[in-house]
């Protein structure tokens, strides 16, 4: 028996050919090509450098789903970065791999095609931003950006560097699951949708934290980035910096920046936005003056939330804190719940006898199968890669993720200045009648920090 044993390369021309024809490969991906493509010989695979070697890069539980371990399946990983020198020097691979502590350093490199952005998500669009001028591909983790004009500014340079790939680690966009509630709702599977509700997580109080003496590894000054100058406190820091307003959104931005992601897809919403944001209620766990916490030692992101949001098509999308994790459709049909563990529901039983055709999920995957991995993260990061070969555009786009998150930080503008509700013009990207709100649609940045597009 003749064994016939495929490269990278086939699986890339199979992908290819998926996606002129639109229906030319089994819309998941054998495991066996996925093997394949891991194998490919070192001179075919692209040549990665790692930004940011945390939790998500690198240290994660669970390694196999994080963004250095996935880019060394499909690529090498050459280099790494991060202001903790200690962190970078724990991903080098026992010194195998360059280690840098300024992220300019490792861009300057002409040997590098790609780089994994997995920092604090307050320097995420800066570095993006650096690393498309610096000729690089860019897998950037969420959330993309900290304010609505940072998406736009991102947006701007991704245009503008249009030879250049970006995807977003949104992975729940390569997961089957929600490909097939995507699929279900634009099918029309439970009629006309009239709510969505994306059930994110709630927030956590802490503090007051002590000051301390930064580690000797730690450039805290460079950590903070654009971020006001303050004392180091290791709370605001490693682990816990999304519980803080200056460095990311809380709950809100973090999970939000999944299954908002999700919804809006899911009612073709992803080009859009919201016309309307209400808080129906929140808690922050500090006192806050004009949108600002007025204490400095304490987390100051939201605990506990509810936000409806209005869409131009009427479809009302409820953002909360409690219940289930996860999204729940309802529509004239019924109803359907799902997240990273299932997908049920009466209308989903439908499915076994009227599955979702094949093309749907390849169209919704951008013309390419989706690979049968161990993860959604290994999915994800093979989509972004396949992307990097013909040049396509990954299933996790800057723009359509632009517009998500901006739900969110919308999300958030209204609960940090007490608003009920705020109006939105999706078209012009600018909150109506409330130049105080309009005002958060950006942040100052600290000299020396600023992104300049």
């Amino acid at each position: 028996m003749t064994h016939h044993r495929s490269t990278r390369r086939d699986c890339l021309k199979l992908f290819s050919r998926a996606a002129a024809a639109g229906v030319a490969a089994p819309w998941i991906l054998p495991a066996g090509a996925l093997r394949a493509a891991e194998g490919d010989s070192e001179n075919d695979r692209p040549v990665f450098g790692c930004i940011g070697c945390g939790a998500m890069a690198f240290r994660y539980p669970w390694p196999e789903i994080t963004d250095l371990v996935n880019a060394d399946k499909f690529g090498r990983v050459v280099a790494v970065c991060d202001v903790d020198r200690k962190r970078a020097e724990d991903a080098s691979d026992g010194g195998k791999r360059a280690v840098y502590q300024d992220y300019r350093k490792l861009l300057d490199r002409q040997d590098i095609d790609a780089v994994t952005i997995t920092t604090p998500d307050h320097w995420h669009a800066k570095i993006a931003i650096d690393a498309l001028r610096a000729g690089k591909d860019v897998y950037l983790a969420k959330p993309a950006t900290l304010t609505i004009d940072e998406g736009k500014q991102l947006w701007k340079v991704a245009r503008e560097e249009s030879k250049r790939i970006i995807g977003i680690c949104t992975q729940q966009r390569s997961d089957e699951r929600f490909l097939k509630a995507v699929a279900m709702c634009q099918l029309g599977r439970i009629g006309k949708i009239h709510r969505v509700t994306c059930a994110i997580g709630s927030g956590g109080a802490g503090g007051p934290f002590d000051k301390q003496n930064p580690p000797p590894t730690l450039d805290w000054d460079f950590w903070l980035g654009q971020a006001p100058k303050v004392d180091y406190r290791p709370q605001r820091c490693h682990g816990s910096f999304r519980r803080w307003y200056e460095y990311s959104g809380g709950t809100v931005t973090d999970w939000g920046a999944h299954h908002v992601d999700i919804a809006q897809w899911a009612i073709g919403m992803d080009r859009s936005g919201p016309t309307s944001v209400e808080v129906v209620a929140a808690d922050l766990p500090v006192p806050f003056e004009n949108g600002y916490p007025t204490v400095d030692d304490c987390f100051n992101t939201p605990t506990a939330f509810q936000v409806k949001c209005l869409f131009e098509n009427g479809v009302e999308m409820i953002i909360r804190h409690d219940t289930d994790n996860g999204i729940l459709f309802e529509g004239e049909k019924g109803r359907f719940f799902v997240n990273r563990g299932k997908l049920v529901g009466t209308p989903t039983e439908w499915l076994k006898e009227d599955p979702i055709p094949e093309e749907v999920i390849t169209k919704l995957n951008g013309g390419k199968p989706l690979f049968e991995a161990p993860n959604p993260w290994t999915s994800h990061m093979a989509n972004f890669v396949a992307c990097l070969k013909d040049r396509s555009t990954p299933v996790s786009d800057v723009y359509t993720n632009h517009r998500g998150l901006s739900t969110c930080h919308l999300a958030n503008i209204a609960i940090r200045l007490g608003r009920e509700k705020i109006t939105w013009d999706p078209k012009t990207e600018q909150i109506v009648g409330d130049d105080e709100a309009n005002a958060f649609l950006s942040r100052p940045q600290r000299e020396g920090y600023e992104i300049s597009v």
